[in-house]
C-alpha cells in the first residue's frame, strides 16, 4: 500500500521540470513499451506499469530460497491465491535475512536474492519501480512484459509453469519490439547483452545437470555426493572466471551472482524461469504466432492436474502431438 500511494502517473513525472532526462527518456521507452504490450502481445490493457513509485532503496523484495544440501528441490510456501510458490519475498530485508539464518541452523542451502520487480497477479495497478526503471530499453521491455504476463495466465501451485511461460512472453515480445523501425541500435545493445546472459544460463544448466546425476547416484554415499558437489560449484565457478576473461573481456555482471550463496537454492532457482520455456514456444509455433489463442492453449494447460499438466509440457518439447482437447485452436 505504501509503493501504491506513493506512484505518480508516468506523465505526470515526465513533464514536471525537476525530472531527470534519463529518468524522463526511461519512462518514455515505458509508455511505447506498456503500449505495445497491449496492441501486439494481447497483454492487459490494464493501470500497470502507467505509474512511476521511487522506493529509495535498491530492490523491491527480498526472497529467500532453499533447498536440501543434496537436491536441486526448493522448499515451498504456500499462502492464499498464489498457491505454494517456491521462494518467500519480503518488503523488510532484516526479516528475509532472519528466515535465511534459521533455514541455514537447520542445515538447508538458502539463498537471499533481491527481487527489482514483481507482479501482484492483476490485484493492484502494478507501478514501474526505481528499482529497475534504469535498466536499458531492451531489459525494461523483457520486464514488463515477463510480468504483465502473470496477470494473463496464472496457476496456483506450479512456479515452474508460471514463470517459463512468462519468461517465453518476454523473449518473444522483446524480440517483436526490437524489430520495429527505429530500433536498431537499441537491437544491437540488447543482443550483446542476450548473447551473455545465454551463456551464462549455459553455464548454470549444465551444471545443474551434472548435480542431479551426483544426487541421484545410488552407489555414492552422502557424504560422497557434498564432496563431488562441492567440486563441480567450485568447476562452475572456474567456468565462470574463463567466460569472462576471454568471450567477456572483463565484463563482469554476474559477479554478484557468483559472490554468495552458490548453492542448490540458488542453482534451482534458475530452473523455475528456464525449465519449461522451449515448451511454451513450442506452442506458441502451433498456434501460428498468434498471441490470443496462444494465451488460451496456456490455459487450457493450466486447467491440468500436476501430473497431466507436466505430460502436456513434455510433449510440447517433444514435438509430439497433445490431446485433442489440449492442441491450440480447439474449444
Amino acid at each position: 500500500m505504501k509503493i501504491l500511494s506513493e506512484a505518480r502517473n508516468i506523465d505526470e513525472v515526465i513533464d514536471a521540470s525537476a525530472t531527470d532526462p534519463t529518468l524522463r527518456e526511461k519512462l518514455e521507452y515505458v509508455k511505447d513499451i506498456r503500449a505495445f504490450s497491449v496492441k501486439a502481445l494481447g497483454l492487459p490493457d490494464n493501470g500497470s506499469y502507467k505509474k512511476f513509485a521511487d522506493l529509495h532503496r535498491r530492490f523491491a523484495v527480498w526472497n529467500v530460497v532453499a533447498a536440501p544440501v543434496d537436491s536441486l528441490e526448493l522448499k515451498k510456501w504456500c499462502f492464499p491465491f498464489t498457491g505454494c510458490v517456491s521462494y518467500k519475498g519480503f518488503y523488510d530485508k532484516a526479516m528475509a535475512e532472519s528466515l535465511v539464518e534459521s533455514l541455514r541452523k537447520s542445515g538447508m542451502d538458502v539463498a537471499l536474492m533481491g527481487v527489482p520487480a514483481y507482479s501482484t497477479l492483476g490485484y493492484t495497478n502494478d507501478p514501474v519501480l526505481s528499482t529497475f526503471i534504469r535498466y536499458p530499453p531492451g531489459e525494461l521491455a523483457r520486464l514488463i512484459f515477463h510480468e504483465l504476463a502473470h496477470q494473463e495466465v496464472y496457476v496456483s501451485g506450479d512456479t515452474t509453469f508460471n514463470e517459463s511461460f512468462a519468461t517465453a512472453v518476454e523473449e518473444l515480445g522483446v524480440a517483436q519490439w526490437l524489430d520495429q523501425p527505429g530500433k536498431a541500435a537499441l537491437k544491437s545493445q540488447y543482443l550483446e547483452f542476450d548473447a551473455r546472459r545465454k551463456a551464462f544460463q549455459d553455464l548454470i544448466k549444465q551444471a545443474r545437470i551434472d548435480l542431479k546425476t551426483i544426487y541421484n547416484d545410488e552407489h555414492l554415499s552422502e557424504s560422497a555426493k557434498l564432496i563431488e558437489k562441492a567440486a563441480r560449484i567450485e568447476r562452475l565457478k572456474g567456468d565462470y572466471e574463463r567466460l569472462k576473461a576471454t568471450a567477456w573481456h572483463g565484463w563482469s555482471g554476474y559477479d554478484l551472482y557468483f559472490g554468495s550463496d552458490l548453492n542448490n537454492a540458488k542453482l534451482g532457482v534458475s530452473g523455475l524461469y528456464n525449465d519449461d520455456v522451449a515448451a511454451f514456444k513450442a506452442l506458441f509455433d502451433r498456434c501460428g504466432h498468434q498471441y490470443p489463442r496462444f494465451y488460451q492453449a496456456v490455459k487450457r494447460i493450466g486447467d491440468l492436474s500436476d501430473s497431466a499438466r507436466k505430460r502436456a509440457i513434455d510433449s510440447l518439447v517433444s514435438h509430439l502431438p497433445l490431446s485433442p482437447e489440449l492442441e491450440c485452436g480447439k474449444a
